[in-house]
Order: structure tokens, then C-alpha cells, then sequence
């Protein structure tokens, strides 16, 4: 999954390049995990209120 690679400017966006899986992982744990952690909390207040 994790090749050398060479870039002009050797950066976080050409890391994220190497797979197809990198950047699926690395948005599914920036985008979804919190959306998950918030859509709990914010079920669990709803809960408690009613």
C-alpha cells in the first residue's frame, strides 16, 4: 500500500496519493468518525430530554 514515491515537493497530498485505499481511510476516519461521535452524543441528549 505504501510505495516511494518521488514529488517536486514531497507532501502529506502525494502520501495520501499512493493507493486507492489511503485516501479512503484517511476520509473515512476525518469525515465519518466524527459525524458518528456526534450523531451519539446528540442522540443520547435527545434521550435524556425526553
Amino acid at each position: 500500500m505504501f510505495e516511494p514515491f518521488t514529488d517536486v515537493v514531497p507532501s502529506f497530498f502525494g502520501w495520501l496519493n499512493q493507493g486507492p485505499l489511503t485516501l479512503t481511510i484517511f476520509l473515512h476516519s476525518v469525515i465519518l468518525l466524527p459525524m458518528l461521535w456526534i450523531y451519539k452524543q446528540e442522540k443520547a441528549r435527545l434521550d435524556s430530554e425526553g
